[in-house]
């Protein structure tokens, strides 16, 4: 599987919406890490930003709004929040 800047961006903006858990996020970027190729294109971004993700769940790293926002940025993408009444 190819690991796009695009891909990535994708996996952090779903974890921010609330439509995929933390753990899902961190397997996923486990999965990337060992069995994906990263695009040549945006390499070192992708692999650190990934590796990153992948230590999400240890508590020493965790994963602030912050960090992801920044992780963000640094594929190129601008986060913004969207506040919305809770449905009853």
């Amino acid at each position: 599987m190819l690991i796009t800047r695009d891909a990535v961006a994708q996996q952090l903006a779903a974890y921010l919406e609330g439509k995929r858990t933390l753990a899902v996020v961190v397997s996923w970027a486990h999965d990337a890490f060992n069995e994906g190729e990263f695009d040549e294109a945006d390499l070192e971004v992708i692999r650190d930003v990934v590796a990153r993700l992948g230590l999400a769940d240890v508590a020493a790293f965790g994963l602030t709004c912050e960090d992801a926002v920044g992780m963000l940025a640094r594929l190129g993408y601008r986060a913004s929040i969207n506040i919305q009444p809770a449905t009853a």
